[in-house]
């Protein structure tokens, strides 16, 4: 989830390193593998699907480990981080629709950051990229799976969450990896397991679009890029469910085991998942924005009923080292992931969302 201000400085190594470390990335990554009928559980539903909590824990210690350097945008870590989702959503028998297998490339260059550092900003085309000096040069890369559908898969939902943090900054208590548990590999861990909970019950009716992005911390520079690529035409997009910050829980939203929409009250989603049981609650803290902090917003903008589940209690880890694995509790988080499947199974199966009479913000200015 961004920040209002974002105090961190990420080191990066020289282009030419990362766009190795980028090639052997992508090299590593197969193809889906075709799951054959008889590796499906028969007439067992997404929602009794037991999401194990040892499989949480470890998808999320992964992401959360220090060998991933805070996940930084076109870093190293960034590019570790990658190729453990794909490999995640190549077990599971997902589709690979991106540019490379499982991966959307998105061209970056480095800009210098007033005061020292430098940040990677996105560029318009690959044109653009390969008309910048080999030293400016950098990638991004989002990650990116489909499970279709079956009598509606012309329609798509869209399940994300973004696996960036901000990588290596200034130091706190001798502490200068930023490793972002939270923030959001737990959102991350909750799109996995969804793709897991989903390929392993009954088709879905639509087509849903797993995606895991860069740059949110950054200015949504992954989800920027594939909207003007998506891999199902947005127009068909009927629903997005963004997941953040779900490590912890919220005494706001009745404690363990629940969770909050963002923007409840714009469209008829959150209604329709609070009607089936699902345990979510409207954003207990509207004046902090967050429908306008994190990639659900760049969907709204676009007249997709787009909103983001979460847990964030304002605690006092947000961004900094102390965001660890440690902190995480396990039990909640499993429970709000289960949920989470439950949510994407409806958004699946059920009516389509619709805004509410001035719930969906204006579109968004063109940028230059």
């Amino acid at each position: 989830m961004r920040a209002r201000v974002l105090p961190i400085y990420t080191r990066a190594p020289r282009a030419p390193t990362l766009l190795l470390l980028a090639l052997a990335a992508l090299a590593g990554c197969r193809g889906p593998r075709v799951p054959a009928a008889t590796d499906l559980p028969r007439a067992l539903a997404p929602d009794t699907v037991s999401v194990r909590p040892e499989n949480v824990r470890r998808a999320l210690q992964a992401l959360a480990h220090d060998s991933m350097e805070g996940r930084a945008t076109a870093t190293p870590g960034m590019f570790r981080a990658a190729r453990y989702l794909a490999e995640q959503f190549r077990a599971i028998g997902l589709e690979a629709v991106g540019d490379s297998g499982y991966f959307q490339r998105v061209p970056l260059a480095w800009q210098p950051r007033p005061g020292g550092g430098r940040r990677p900003v996105l560029l318009a085309s690959w044109e653009a990229w390969n008309g910048q000096p080999e030293e400016r040069r950098a990638l991004g890369l989002n990650v990116v799976g489909v499970l279709r559908g079956t009598d509606l898969a012309e329609q798509a939902v869209l399940i994300d969450a973004h696996y960036d943090h901000l990588g290596v900054g200034r130091p706190v208590a001798g502490d200068d990896l930023y490793n972002g548990a939270d923030d959001d590999a737990s959102g991350v861990v909750a799109v996995v397991e969804i793709a897991r909970a989903l390929a392993a019950g009954p088709r879905p009716k639509r087509t849903v679009v797993f995606l895991l992005t860069c740059g949110e911390e950054l200015g949504l520079l992954g989800t920027r890029w594939y909207i003007e690529r998506p891999v199902v035409n947005l127009e068909r997009t009927v629903a997005n469910l963004e997941i953040e910050m779900i490590g912890r829980p919220d005494p706001l939203a009745g404690g363990p085991g629940r969770a909050w929409l963002t923007g409840y009250e714009r469209s008829s989603m959150g209604e329709s998942l609070a009607a089936a049981g699902i345990p979510i609650v409207p954003d207990p803290r509207p004046t902090e924005n967050f429908f306008e902090r994190s990639d659900n917003i760049a969907f709204a903008r676009m007249g997709i009923p787009a909103h983001t589940l979460s847990s964030f209690n304002l605690h006092a880890d947000y961004h900094r080292p102390s965001d660890e694995d440690d902190t995480i509790d396990y039990r909640h988080l499993t429970s709000v992931v289960r949920a989470a499947v439950r949510a994407a199974r409806l958004l699946a199966d059920g009516p389509v969302p619709v805004w509410k009479p001035g719930g969906q913000p204006a579109a968004a200015e063109p940028r230059p």
